[in-house]
């Protein structure tokens, strides 16, 4: 690519140095004594103003790929812009500009000045670039800082032991499993033994797929089990000692000794587990497993095409297949993208539904009522949670309708997912409001769910009676901290 470097002082120099051996680099410098100590250093340099046309096109603007304006003098680069354009109007061109200008003022000066339509295409202002520079020095020093800590608490942890099992939350989502997955590389590549487990179901058929093709190996537990027991020591991944996770007692918080979330940090928590636990709770980061992807990268650990994968998916479907992204989760991307089996993705996001899911759909959709533009649809007694995700997903879609609750039976508890694209609407901070009194709710601004043990239900009759009797409590209470009025 032929480049021309306009002005050969200390920032011309060093870009021309850089580009030197890969571009085809000239130089052009108006002093002759610079242009000659430029071209004693084996640079090929035009001497003259690079403002003037006569000097460009002994350079070869008309030749030209790209064109880099190195002089913080406004009048000048306005005045080479107009020049450059005169002969050659598609070249790109960067120029440094002072801190108090910026492109568009530029060029609107450049057009009302010379009566022209011109365009430049990238600028550059020292004080900025050197402020983005810090702030990623600061943020690396940040990763690496996380990095080191969980690393140094996982040295601590194997000089005591070397089994280490990390508890998920109950119905563990491909952000979780992913998380899950990482911790545990992590911790082998220092010695430990590993176990990952769940106390609820991996029910949602995208869930299963992911689990199945990506050969990850986990496994069940129930509330107060010898497997549960014999570790000690417990990680938690996406989740915390409370809501969703029911398979600890409050006897074996005093074994959590990590904690990595990506949701907002629950009330009394350092109350809970032991002051010396290594804590990283990022309500700002979209999915958890961007945070261990970041401590992969930091730690120089090669990921597998499966790893990456699950890793991806996790970020993928945590933040709405990439609609929301902080800049945490936007690097871990760029880490991952290029590691992915993108064939083992695709069978992953479009598996075989399920009989039961459909049933569930359909269910779903014939005993939706409509409040507005919300709707609240029940579909009676199940074994399939996820069915219940799946189905408000699915009447999220409806037109007119912008927030969705469904709920069903399952064993000896109500399950809830609600979901919302109204930008008014907190349906995490919803769903505490309305079920936090009689059971647990939260989640995110757009998605959350919430469960309900059926003891406060058990004056009904019948199963009929305790639906009919669920679904009046669960519209009125949901609709109130919605502030929609039935009818």
């Amino acid at each position: 690519m032929r480049v021309l470097v306009l002005g050969g002082g200390a920032i011309g120099r060093s870009i021309a140095e850089s580009l030197r051996g890969e571009f085809d680099v000239t130089i052009i410098e108006k002093d002759e004594i610079r242009a000659k100590a430029l071209e004693e250093s084996g640079f090929h340099v035009v001497q003259g103003d690079f403002s003037y046309t006569a000097t460009l096109l002994k350079a070869g603007i008309d030749r030209a790929e790209l064109v880099i304006i190195t002089t913080m003098n406004v009048d000048t680069i306005r005045k080479t812009v107009y020049v450059i354009r005169t002969n050659n109007k598609e070249v790109p061109i960067v120029t440094v500009l002072p801190d108090d200008l910026g492109l568009d003022d530029l060029v609107a000066q450049i057009n009302e000045e010379y009566e022209a339509e011109v365009k430049v295409d990238y600028a550059v202002s020292p004080g900025s670039a050197l402020k983005e520079a810090l702030v990623r020095t600061v943020e690396r020093i940040g990763e690496r800082k996380n990095a080191n800590l969980l690393v140094k608490k996982l040295k601590e942890l194997r000089s005591q032991s070397e089994w280490l099992l990390i508890v998920m939350h109950d119905n563990p989502d491909p952000d979780a499993i992913a998380s899950a997955v990482a911790l545990s590389v992590i911790a082998q590549t220092l010695g430990f033994k590993t176990q990952i487990v769940y106390g609820g179901e991996i029910a949602h058929h995208e869930n299963r797929a992911f689990v199945n093709l990506l050969g990850i190996d986990l496994r069940k537990v129930s509330r107060g089990s010898y497997e549960l027991k014999r570790y000690p020591f417990i990680a938690l991944v996406d989740c915390q000692p409370n809501g969703n996770l029911t398979t600890l007692e409050q006897s074996d918080y005093e074994r959590i000794k990590i904690l990595i979330d990506h949701h907002q940090i629950l009330q009394h928590l350092q109350e809970l587990i032991p002051e010396d636990a290594f804590l990283d709770i990022r309500p700002d980061v979209h999915s958890s497993s961007a945070i261990l992807a970041e401590y992969l990268r930091m730690l120089n650990i090669s990921l597998s095409p499966l790893l990456a994968t699950a890793l991806f998916y996790g970020i993928y479907i945590d933040t709405k297949k990439f609609s929301k992204l902080s800049h945490v989760d936007l690097k871990a991307i760029e880490f991952l993208a290029g590691k992915v089996d993108y064939e083992l993705l695709d069978k992953i996001e479009h598996p075989d539904i399920s009989t039961e899911t459909a049933e569930i759909l359909a269910k779903a959709i014939m005993n939706r009522r409509i409040y507005k533009n919300v709707v609240i649809s029940n579909v009676g007694f199940i074994t399939n949670r996820d069915a219940i995700a799946e189905s408000a997903d699915f009447l999220l879609r409806l037109e007119g309708i912008n927030t969705v609750l469904v709920f069903g039976i399952v064993d000896d508890r109500i399950e809830i997912s609600a979901r919302t694209r109204d930008v008014r609407v907190n349906i995490g901070a919803v769903l505490r409001e309305a079920f936090g009194d009689i059971g647990s709710g939260g989640g995110h601004s757009q998605s959350g769910g919430a469960r309900i043990p059926l003891g406060i239900f058990k004056l009904a009759k019948d199963k009929s009676s305790l639906l009919r009797l669920a679904e009046e409590a669960i519209t009125e209470k949901f609709l109130e901290a919605l502030k929609v009025k039935e009818g």
